[in-house]
């Protein structure tokens, strides 16, 4: 057996928590930046962005070495994720675990910088990211599980600036699950052959011949809501225009959907990120001009 050295095991250590896939964590991270700045109204500072951006890496992060732990089996026979450290035996699942532990107890250090109310959400969050690997093997839409992980940097936000959790979160965290329902059908679509020999269940496989129409469907529905968090936060055009810019990009992502091909349904699924930083931007120029006006 050839002896691993520290470098060699810190590079398995980085490929296990995907750290040169930087989507994954961009996807959480800009929903929890649009609740950030909205909860504050503008800049949210240092602290809390500090928090909350090294927060939702770390925790990104334990999830997917708990997710890896849980796919191990499954994982060998999908072509997408056969050398993943754990599948390729390259990292014991006590290993991984022990990773996953780590990254999870720095982030709920980092929580325990703001108040009783965010901290006690932190472990809603831990309990959903661990639970949503293993809904694969008896939830049709194991996606909808992912949503809620995904959402839960809203209310902390909410709840580390305002001390309380006001109905317009529940706009953004339902718009926020109806995204993470549309750009994770995209990537479902990628591997549905793998996932049906294997007997995965995904959002994909549910849907059948109604996934694109679905993933349009989440899209509305998403940006819907978000157009609601507008009205009641008091954003402007800057918001709305941002809004319309990311209904181009999701009209884009249909159009590379349509075929199925998986090729061109990873890159509509990895292309995501932009959707949100857009949004955000949006949010970011509406309370800095709203500011500037003394609105």
């Amino acid at each position: 057996m050839t002896t691993l050295t520290l470098r060699d095991r810190w590079s398995l250590y980085l490929d296990l928590i995907r750290w040169n896939r930087p989507q994954g964590w961009l996807l959480l991270l800009w929903p929890t930046y649009v609740a950030l700045w909205l909860a504050a109204g503008g800049f949210p500072g240092w602290h809390l962005l500090l928090v909350f951006t090294l927060g939702t890496i770390l925790m990104r992060s334990a999830g997917c070495a708990v997710n890896d732990v849980a796919d191990k089996d499954f994982d060998l026979h999908v072509q997408r994720t056969a050398q993943r450290p754990i599948t390729s035996g390259r990292i014991s699942v006590k290993e991984a675990l022990a990773v996953g532990a780590v990254l999870s107890l720095v982030a709920f250090g980092l929580v325990l910088t703001t108040n009783a109310l965010t901290i006690a959400m932190s472990f809603g969050a831990l309990a959903v990211t661990i639970v949503y690997p293993f809904t694969k093997r008896f939830f049709s839409m194991p996606q909808a599980v992912l949503g809620v992980a995904f959402s839960f940097g809203i209310p902390m936000a909410y709840a580390a600036i305002q001390q309380q959790v006001p109905p317009v979160v529940w706009w953004l965290m339902v718009g926020n699950l109806a995204w993470v329902l549309a750009y994770d059908t995209e990537y479902a679509m990628v591997d549905r052959n793998d996932d049906l020999k294997i007997g995965i269940r995904t959002s994909a496989i549910t849907l059948g011949r109604f996934d694109v129409i679905g993933v349009m469907g989440f899209y509305a529905l998403c940006l819907v809501c978000w157009y609601q968090v507008g009205r009641l936060s008091g954003r402007g055009v800057f918001y709305e225009l941002s809004l319309a810019v990311a209904a181009g990009q999701a009209l884009w992502h249909g159009w590379l959907i349509k075929g199925r091909v998986r090729e061109d349904c990873f890159k509509a699924f990895r292309l995501n990120h932009w959707l949100g930083l857009t949004v955000w931007l949006g949010v970011l120029v509406d309370t800095a001009w709203g500011s500037s006006l003394g609105r």
